[in-house]
């Protein structure tokens, strides 16, 4: 080799060993990935949005500062102000708490990442959906009638429409003219599409509406739904219905005799059911009330009572009281024609007993014959 050509090699060479190795640009630095907690955020909500960014190149890079800017969704937290060196093959989160602002639709809040030494920055566009669906609540059971202090069961059903799974899900009756068990019901967690449902035994005391609120969380965020349900007192159709057929009335010494059955027509089971008869009726012994017991639906069960009553009655009420099975008092009433029977003898209308009125006259008889008998020897 000549001595020129010797020269410039070893000239480049020394080039190439001061140069060194290449090293890393803004353009080796991009953004990974980015999540949102919520993912879904509602008008009002906070959320903390995450980015990952990566450092692709063989070097380090230099970075002044991290920030994120945007309208409709506007970050809360302050920038990184001093980001540093993000070195070969590393990874770097930067999370920003957010909140929206705006209405619903999709914003794009920038992310930003400014190099130093004058390597310009890193921009980046990050879509957060913004949704205002709540969740749906609906009655599900509940009986035909309202009857007051009688307990019944409602069945809530509480599902969720979002794009997004809603967490911390409870449902909590409000009002007044009412006891509900138990006073509140959690549900829990809730993914997209799916429902949960809870029951309460209502008893109302008077005609009322009850809400039904139904507390969830979006993220942090808590969020209420409402459910209106008016109690208004009517008929129910399954309860128990006692009749009394079979009647026959018997007239006594002094009182009146009824026979005749109970039955339950209804579709639940009456407890604790009492025959007696009721005003002007005067209940006597032996059967001033007749107890029969339960009455489950379609039971039969003859009764018997005894009464008085006065000569211008005609008819009297026999009265069965009865109890659901909370214990709610309830009472029926038929009206018996008595008029129609053979009076009985009120003997206990009389000033003096029937026997003593006997004895009386065997008394008047004896000193009547004496006196005749004394008269007849004299």
């Amino acid at each position: 080799m000549k001595p020129r050509n010797l020269i410039i090699l070893s000239l480049l060479c020394a080039v190439v060993a001061l140069a060194g190795p290449a090293s890393a640009g803004p353009a080796d630095v991009t953004v990974t990935s980015f999540s949102l907690d919520p993912p879904v955020l509602m008008k009002g909500d906070t959320g903390t949005l995450t980015v990952s960014i990566a450092n692709h190149g063989a070097e380090p890079v230099a970075v002044r500062s991290a920030r994120l800017y945007g309208s409709g969704v506007v970050p809360l937290s302050e920038p990184y102000p001093s980001v540093g060196d993000i070195g070969a093959g590393i990874n770097r989160t930067f999370t920003f708490t957010v909140r929206a602002d705006g209405g619903e639709g999709t914003f794009y809040p920038t992310f930003v990442l400014d190099f130093r030494d004058g390597a310009g920055s890193l921009r980046y566009p990050i879509p957060v959906r913004v949704e205002d669906t709540p969740l749906s609540a609906s009655v599900i059971g509940k009986p035909d009638a309202f009857a007051e202090s009688r307990t019944a069961d409602i069945t809530v059903r509480v599902g969720n429409p979002r794009p997004n799974a809603v967490s911390g899900v409870q449902v909590i009756p409000q009002g007044s003219g009412f006891t509900a068990t138990p006073t509140g019901a959690f549900i829990g967690a809730l993914p997209t599409d799916e429902s949960g449902t809870v029951t309460f035994n209502l008893t109302p005391t008077a005609e009322t509406d009850v809400t039904f609120q139904v507390v969830w969380h979006n993220g942090i965020n808590t969020h209420t739904t409402d459910l209106v349900l008016p109690i208004a007192f009517g008929e129910d159709k399954r309860q128990a219905v006692p009749i009394i057929t079979n009647i026959e009335v018997t007239p006594e010494a002094g009182r009146y005799r009824i026979v005749g059955d109970v039955m339950n027509v209804g579709l639940e089971s009456a407890r604790s059911v009492l025959v007696t008869p009721g005003t002007p009726a005067m209940p006597t012994d032996p059967f001033r009330v007749y107890v029969i017991g339960t009455l489950d639906p379609d039971d039969v069960s003859s009764f018997e009572v005894t009464f008085k009553a006065d000569a211008d009655v005609t008819e009297v009420p026999l009265v069965i009281e009865y109890r659901d099975d909370d214990g709610n008092r309830y009472t029926a009433t038929r009206m018996v024609e008595v008029g129609g029977a053979a009076m009985p003898l009120e003997e206990q209308d009389s000033d003096i007993p029937i026997v003593g009125v006997v004895i009386a006259v065997l008394l008047a008889l004896g000193i009547a014959g004496a006196i005749y008998y004394s008269w007849r020897r004299a």
